[in-house]
């Protein structure tokens, strides 16, 4: 094929790909490179590891089926770094997390809500070790700790490429240290994670209760900090009210600098609405804007969630965003907003979705078939209505708060990363608000 037809062809790949997914659409696919296109094997280069891990993880099934669609062969469709003049292929996370080209600090807005959180990490990212050391994030789902996580990393490696950073969820933690024990690698556990320069451990409120746990994390924290290593965590609450927690580690969290993250205020949430529209390529006015601000009043990733909701009644009905389609596309979510929303709502919705008994949701098996739908129910009782850690566990067999706190953060990052979960999520939030 000749090098102008290729490149017609990727401009219309690009174009096909945004409408089809727009969910997963960046105004930085237009920067994406064609490398190669033979024999049935498409290599697309990208600027950075991120950019490549994202394109592989979210996009890969979008790409390969728009390619098929306008060549009419079967192709594979591969994401690489691009350097002077070849692709490379993704290089590993480094410590096994994938970080998102989106959370950059260029992408974070602040606000009043948020600013002393963001200094901070800007300040940890150009100098690890020296400023704000730990470095304590806290705050409820949704509020950027996991943005501000990720910025910190990226403008880390931007300052110095080889820079080491392990990131870790404390689940992950927990579960790599149990792993150490039963295989005997404890050495070798040990060394990973304290010589880094930079560790983070995102939800360390999971120590609790966990003493084999908190006892190895207080050793690495010293060993960490006792070389002028960078520390970062982050939690639901302040140092002071992780209960279960070992009075050590709670002293040793608050060493350092700690932050807090509240949900942000009405002009803050109509500029993080306008800043994720752009991310996409949507054009949206003030007045939109401002009405996706009014909806939304606490969780930053339902304001996106509210920008899809716009952006596919747009393309479904072959209209312009305007005011008037936004308040419709909207409309149902907000009338049904009145409606108070009961646990007994969720379970029903959640029984009838996965085709489980509420009396195999309420016991004690571990299986995944009950497991996730449990975990479901929690994290949609937390997000939907307004009932305590406690009553949400108790509707759900007596479980205590930190089982459903677990269950939530866990749901969290699955519906990050798996867009089945997340479809799911929206398939049954918007069946318990409709009733």
């Amino acid at each position: 094929m000749k090098t102008q037809d290729t490149a017609e062809l990727f401009a219309q790949m690009i174009e096909r790909v945004k409408a089809i997914d727009p969910v997963n659409s960046r105004t930085w696919f237009d920067d994406l490179r064609l490398v190669e296109f033979n024999g049935g094997r498409l290599e697309i280069g990208c600027p950075d590891e991120a950019t490549a891990q994202f394109l592989q993880d979210q996009c890969s099934r979008t790409f390969t089926q728009v390619a098929q669609s306008l060549t009419g062969y079967l192709v594979s469709v591969h994401f690489g770094i691009t350097g002077s003049s070849n692709v490379y292929a993704i290089a590993p996370a480094q410590g096994g997390f994938k970080l998102h080209p989106d959370y950059s600090f260029d992408s974070f807005v602040v606000g009043p809500c948020n600013r002393l959180a963001h200094a901070s990490c800007v300040a940890v990212s150009h100098s690890p070790g020296t400023t704000y050391n730990p470095l304590f994030l806290y705050g409820n789902v949704g509020l950027g700790k996991t943005h501000l996580l990720h910025a910190v990393c990226h403008e880390a490696r931007k300052n110095e490429s080889h820079i080491s950073i392990r990131f870790l969820s404390c689940e992950t933690f927990v579960n790599s240290f149990i792993n150490a024990i039963e295989n005997g690698t404890l050495p070798e556990f040990q060394s990973r994670l304290r010589s880094v320069d930079i560790l983070i451990i995102d939800d360390v409120q999971f120590l609790r209760e966990r003493e084999q746990s908190q006892e190895e994390f207080f050793h690495t924290f010293n060993a960490l900090y006792n070389n002028h290593r960078q520390i970062i965590l982050t939690a639901d609450s302040a140092p002071g009210d992780l209960s279960r927690m070992e009075e050590r580690l709670i002293s040793r969290f608050k060493w350092g600098l700690v932050a807090r993250l509240d949900a942000p205020s009405y002009e803050t949430r109509i500029a993080i609405v306008q800043k994720k529209a752009h991310l996409r390529g949507l054009d949206i006015s003030e007045d939109i804007a401002a009405l996706i601000a009014n909806k939304v009043q606490t969780n930053i990733r339902e304001l996106e969630g509210a920008l899809t909701i716009i952006y596919a009644t747009a393309k479904t009905s072959n209209e312009p965003i305007t005011l008037e389609l936004a308040r419709r596309a909207l409309g149902e979510q907000m009338v049904s907003a009145e409606r108070p929303i009961t646990i007994t709502d969720i379970i029903n919705a959640v029984t009838k979705y996965f085709d489980v008994r509420q009396a195999d949701l309420q016991s004690k098996k571990r299986s995944q078939s009950i497991a996730l739908p449990r975990q479901i129910c929690m994290y949609l009782a937390r997000s939907l209505t307004k009932h305590s850690l406690e009553e949400i566990g108790g509707h759900l067999g007596g479980r205590d708060h930190s089982t459903v706190l677990h269950a939530c953060s866990k749901i969290e990052k699955l519906q990050q990363k798996d867009s089945s979960t997340r479809r799911q999520l929206e398939e049954l939030t918007q069946q318990i608000q409709m009733g």
